[in-house]
């Protein structure tokens, strides 16, 4: 079986709102973890002053063509309409090195 696929989320969130958007995240986890080919997620926050990037998204999914239907399909809009204030920087990635 082939490794699955690195999600990496960053997004912006001004700091006053953070904990807006982890409620937001929450909801549209517990969405995407009921979907084929979820395996896992975690969301990291910066801790050094400044970052560029708050909130980091690290998820895993089985499959390119898994990911892209969770969130296609209309039950992720409707889970993740409060992130829609917060610019994501998402991409799907694979290990090559360790």
């Amino acid at each position: 079986m082939a490794e699955p696929l690195i999600l990496i989320n960053a997004f912006e969130v001004p700091g006053e709102e953070a904990d807006q958007f982890v409620a937001a995240w929450e909801k549209t986890r517990d969405y995407l973890a009921t979907q084929p080919g979820y395996l896992d997620t975690a969301l990291h926050q910066a801790v050094m002053p400044g970052a560029d990037f708050q909130f980091v998204n690290i998820g895993r999914w089985r499959t390119a063509e898994d990911f892209l239907a969770a969130t296609q399909s209309p039950g992720f809009r409707e889970s993740a309409t409060g992130l829609g204030n917060y610019r994501p920087h998402p991409g799907l990635y694979r290990v090559v090195r360790t």
